[in-house]
């Protein structure tokens, strides 16, 4: 007789397309909130597009997208190599 190996696989919390979908609605109700104390808390601005409500968004936004950028077409043909670097 031969004996067969049960496979056991460790389930993880993010295996679960319910705990996945429960963790986006977190992170979209906690941005809700933020975005809604925005309009009552006083800023401290220098600048005056600093006091345009979502600014510090769109502003991490286009950041964010300049350095993905930045990073695509000026920093990997840097650091890239040839296939056959290491032959």
């Amino acid at each position: 007789m031969v004996k067969k190996e049960i496979e056991t696989k460790k389930e993880y919390f993010f295996d679960k397309p319910k705990n996945v979908k429960g963790l986006f609605r977190f992170f979209y109700a906690l941005l809700l909130v933020l975005l809604v104390i925005e309009f009552f808390i006083y800023k401290h601005t220098y600048f005056p597009w600093e006091e345009w409500p979502g600014f510090y968004a769109v502003f991490g936004f286009l950041a964010f997208v300049a350095l993905i950028f930045a990073a695509k077409y000026i920093l990997r043909p840097i650091v890239k190599r040839k296939e056959d670097y290491y032959d």
